[in-house]
């Protein structure tokens, strides 16, 4: 990673070796001191092409690896990933601006990820057609496997640098593919260490290959031919925009989001308010299903809105190196000023702050807001800060017409003692996974995670991001 810049230089990993991507680089600003830490390569055609190249030949050398063989590289992958725990720690932590505590726990996260594809990889299995059931079928068997595409390319975003890189990277090693990766700019450090760190441990080289750059590089990834199949986590304009480029290919998304919380007036209100209010601002929001609209029933509204207040205030704003931190800085100035620039729109159209958010550099303090208009772009947009609305609601009829009043469908929540309420909202709310009683950016791994509307389209979640990273393979024999 030499260069003649006076900053660090990050470069592509293909085949467990850094190389020079080109020319073209950028600087990358890193967020708690706002400071320029290292250039990043913008990775050359010619280069990105040697990447998939590699990846094309791993996978065709060991595309008959059983699922024995591959569930042991998954173990490899989650060995190394708490091998090197602390050191992923800290790049999360310096280059996302998440809080050193949260980090290790992403760290730790991601190698339990990687154990469970190795545990749920063992019973990928097809099944038998019954093509004997129309007369022409008589004398014939048929069956069904799961094969894998051959190259994927992984977009991943800043805020789970590690988590989500391995929440696509072990389905699809699980699945028999071969991955490249671009990272988001905040997110490349990590991934090239991880693919460092592999290839020293053992792994096949070629298997797991990391491209840097922005946008270009992303694009140029997604339209290789030899690239089959496209996983992505961002936002939903660049989805669409990635999804025009790659054609004819498998693309499983994890897109943008505006989550609903809804309190119903049976719920425990202060169990309601620690909840949302630590899925709305913890990460500094920065989490697809993080808590944007809260949607109260009047009768407790004002009661709600009050703990939800304190809750938010208890939560510390701090250096992201403080193990005691909750909120440190936001991914970039950028970043904050957008959200704070949110708030201003808001309140211009009427709105009141009920806790004012206060920025500090790429720091931005909780914010709630009341009487938002649902042409403010606090209501329509995704925040992705740490920001929450708080309205009113007449009833239940009138909390799914406003959790339904939005592009998104990703995951939501309802906090209710009513089965029955629970039940309505799973049929009516129109999201890919609801939680009741627990909050929006409640997720755990084995659950069908993905999202309904403009938010996506796949599932990502142990055995279901297997699947998905697999084609449908049938055999019909004719029989004597």
């Amino acid at each position: 990673m030499t260069s003649t810049s006076p900053l660090p230089r990050v470069t592509p990993c293909i085949d467990g070796v850094v190389v020079a991507a080109g020319e073209a680089h950028f600087v990358f600003v890193a967020p708690q001191e706002n400071r320029p830490t290292f250039d990043i390569d913008e990775t050359s055609p010619a280069v990105l092409d040697q990447a998939v190249q590699s990846a094309h030949r791993a996978w065709l050398l060991h595309r008959r690896a059983t699922l024995a063989q591959r569930a042991a590289w998954l173990h490899l992958l989650a060995d190394t990933l708490d091998k090197n725990a602390a050191l992923f720690a800290e790049l999360i932590c310096d280059d996302v601006g998440k809080p050193l505590r949260v980090s290790k726990f992403e760290a730790g996260r991601g190698a339990a990820f990687a154990r469970a594809c190795a545990a749920a990889v063992v019973q990928l299995s097809g099944e038998v057609v019954p093509v004997d059931a129309t007369p022409n079928g008589a004398g014939h068997f048929g069956f069904t496997r799961h094969v894998p595409y051959g190259v994927v390319a992984a977009i991943t975003p800043f805020n789970a640098p590690i988590n989500l890189l391995v929440q696509k990277l072990a389905p699809a090693l699980a699945a028999g593919n071969a991955v490249v990766c671009k990272p988001a700019p905040a997110g490349t450090r990590v991934a090239v260490a991880l693919a460092e760190a592999l290839v020293k441990a053992g792994f096949p080289a070629g298997l797991f290959n990391v491209v840097t750059g922005d946008k270009e590089a992303a694009v140029a990834l997604v339209s290789h031919p030899l690239v089959r199949a496209v996983s992505f986590t961002g936002g939903t304009a660049g989805g669409e925009a990635l999804m025009r480029h790659a054609g004819n290919k498998k693309f499983v998304s994890e897109l943008g989001s505006n989550a609903a919380n809804v309190v119903l007036a049976d719920a425990n209100i202060d169990d309601a308010a620690q909840k949302i209010a630590a899925a709305a601002f913890e990460a500094s929001g920065q989490q697809c299903i993080s808590a944007q609209r809260v949607l109260v029933e009047q009768s407790v509204y004002e009661a709600f809105l009050a703990k939800f207040v304190t809750a938010a205030k208890k939560l510390k704003v701090g250096h992201s190196r403080d193990d005691a931190t909750d909120l440190g800085p936001m991914v970039s100035i950028q970043a904050a000023e957008r959200v704070m620039g949110m708030v201003r729109d808001a309140t211009e159209r009427g709105a009141t702050c009920a806790l004012a958010p206060t920025q500090d550099g790429c720091t931005v303090s909780p914010g709630i807001v009341t009487g938002v208009p649902r042409e403010a772009k606090l209501w329509r947009d995704e925040a992705f800060g740490p920001l929450a609305l708080v309205m009113p609601v007449r009833d239940i009829d009138h909390a799914l017409e406003l959790a339904n009043d939005s592009p998104f469908g990703l995951q939501g929540a309802v906090f209710t003692q009513s089965l029955a309420a629970a039940f309505r909202f799973s049929e009516e709310f129109d999201v890919g996974a609801l939680w009741v009683n627990e909050a929006s950016r409640f997720r755990l791994d084995m659950y069908p995670f993905g999202g309904m509307k403009q938010s996506g389209i796949g599932r990502e979640g142990v055995k279901y991001a297997i699947e998905e990273l697999t084609q449908l393979k049938f055999t019909g024999i004719k029989l004597g």
